[in-house]
């Protein structure tokens, strides 16, 4: 059977005008802002005339370590929240927006796939509202303050060797990692090292998605620190005095965007840090108002549950005050095969011992969910291929850990396929069984925190860092920076930093490289391993087959 592509069903989907999709959370017209008919963003004083009402129950979407089989998170939060409704329940979504450099390199883009999407595709995994664009031109003009700044004179005294604020591209650049800026003569400023990474890696990436309102985000964006002294005193953006103009670039952006499912269920999609270089997670502003509007919340966090789902924990419910009331862990048989051995040529072959023998992933991350004090359903993403007696291996294992799975065949069915995971899940919610709590206390050493989830999340024996990385992890507490959270970029294929060792392994170091300090958004970042803030292109990158066809329709994004 020949099955449609995501962008063809994407393109044959009966959508409705934005309207009606926003009328079903009670937002009126008048504040909704138009980008075409299927496309709008919510205005700033409907969100906040919302904040006295009471919120739904909050349903986090999260996964095991992603292989190249596919784990179909997304596509299991916008199935979910179809058969949420499909049941009769009034829900939403939550997702982030997709950077263009998956879309143009190997993941592919981020609006689900099969009859569990939202629409419209091709806008969301492009250019969509220009949100990304916004904050490309937001941080690089603080960039360009900076230099600027130095160039007239200097009067903040700034030492050029410790300038912290890196340029943004949303784009997979390795060739702008490290870079050599005002080359060419006295006219273009001062010679110094510098380097780009990927937008969806910048502090005002982070602090768009965690400010509550404008005027929190002016105050936040004022916070960075984009370089120190010779004295080591730190030179906040304030200081240069391009919070403003920041501000201004990003009042739209600050929006949230609503659109919907090909069921015509609305979706907020807003935001997009990755989780394995950034905090993973989609807007507060849009999550928060979301469970103003909707009895149910279906929100994702970015790759594993070892990245997205322990940032959305630790990081976003700590600063937002909101906490999950169940946790849906996604898996596939294909992936549990991948993790026991199996190749990728070879998924599709019935293999229950390899089924049985890649478990211990799955397993590791329910017992990592359920100690931040939330029940976990796993959601068996249905493949084609899979057989009864393997879906069977996985549901036997999720029993012996205390919990249950589900299987769900909305990437074939729709709602249709997800009304027995929506059901339980729902039921589940209702319950009020959760007793959510982060795994570490505010108060807790910088050090110890990333000890903290490098033992309790990743089972490391050590977490290996030089004098001088522990030397500015004290020098920062010292400063009143100790209280903030730990924001971990780590490879996201593996529980360790070496990206090939599957399973559950244990034994295992966590070599910290670099800590950077965040203190607009509130965290610090750990750069553990070979991750790259700045993602290079694949050998043969996406863009390749990305194209405009013979009837005008964009043909290659997936």
């Amino acid at each position: 059977m020949a099955y449609k592509t995501d962008i063809e069903i994407a393109r044959e989907a009966n959508k409705k005008p934005i309207q009606e999709i926003g009328a079903k959370l009670g937002i009126p017209s008048d504040d909704l802002l138009p980008f075409g008919h299927d496309k709008a963003k919510v205005s700033a004083e409907f969100i906040a005339a919302q904040r006295d009402k009471e919120n739904g129950k909050l349903i986090l979407v999260t996964a095991i370590n992603p292989t190249p089989a596919g784990e179909g998170k997304t596509t299991t939060t916008v199935g979910l929240g179809d058969g949420l409704n499909a049941i009769g329940k009034k829900a939403a979504i939550c997702i982030r927006e997709a950077s263009l450099g998956p879309c143009f390199g190997m993941k592919g883009g981020a609006a689900g796939g099969g009859y569990a999407q939202v629409v419209p595709m091709e806008e969301m995994n492009l250019h969509f509202t220009g949100d990304f664009h916004a904050i490309t031109s937001a941080h690089n003009l603080l960039s360009a303050m900076i230099d600027n700044h130095i160039y007239w004179g200097n009067e903040l005294e700034i030492d050029q060797r410790r300038v912290v604020w890196r340029r943004v591209l949303d784009m997979n650049d390795r060739a702008l990692r490290d870079v050599v800026t005002s080359l060419g003569g006295v006219s273009n400023g001062f010679p110094r090292q510098a380097g780009f990474d990927i937008t969806v890696a910048s502090e005002v990436m982070a602090i768009l998605c965690l400010a509550l309102d404008i005027d929190d985000l002016q105050q936040r964006l004022g916070d960075i620190i984009v370089a120190y002294r010779r004295d080591r005193t730190p030179v906040y953006c304030r200081d240069i005095k391009a919070d403003g103009a920041m501000t201004v670039l990003l009042q739209q952006a600050m929006q949230p965007n609503i659109v919907q499912t090909l069921e015509n269920n609305p979706a907020f999609v807003h935001g997009g840090p990755f989780a394995n270089i950034a905090h993973g997670c989609n807007s507060v502003v849009a999550t928060t108002t979301a469970l103003k509007l909707a009895d149910y919340v279906v929100t994702e966090a970015g790759f594993g549950a070892d990245l997205g789902a322990e940032k959305f924990m630790n990081i976003k419910c700590r600063k937002a005050g909101i906490a999950p009331s169940v946790v849906v862990l996604v898996a596939t048989v294909r992936a549990m095969k991948m993790n026991g051995g199996v190749a990728k040529a070879d998924l599709g072959d019935e293999n229950v011992d390899a089924v049985k023998s890649g478990c211990p992933n799955l397993g590791r991350h329910i017992e990592n969910l359920k100690s931040f004090g939330v029940p976990v359903v796993v959601a068996i993403n249905h493949f084609v291929t899979d057989t009864d007696a393997e879906v069977q291996a996985v549901k036997d294992f999720v029993a012996s850990q205390g919990s249950e799975a589900i299987l769900s065949k909305h990437w074939e069915f729709g709602s249709t396929g997800s009304k027995d995971l929506a059901t339980r899940v729902a039921e589940i919610a209702d319950a009020d069984m959760a007793s959510f709590a982060p795994i570490y206390p505010d108060d807790m050493p910088l050090f110890e925190k990333v000890e903290t989830i490098a033992k309790r999340i990743y089972r490391a024996d050590e977490v290996l860092a030089d004098k001088k990385i522990r030397d500015q992890l004290k020098q920062w507490e010292d400063q009143g920076y100790g209280n903030l959270p730990v924001c971990m970029a780590k490879t996201q294929y593996s529980f360790s930093t070496d990206p090939n060792l599957r399973g559950a392994p244990v034994g295992h170091s966590v070599p910290v490289r670099e800590v950077r300090l965040s203190a607009g958004a509130g965290f610090i970042v750990v750069i553990c391993g070979e991750i790259m803030t700045m993602p290079g292109l694949p050998r043969v990158p996406s863009a390749e087959a990305i194209c405009i066809n013979d009837d005008g329709v964009i043909d290659g994004l997936f």
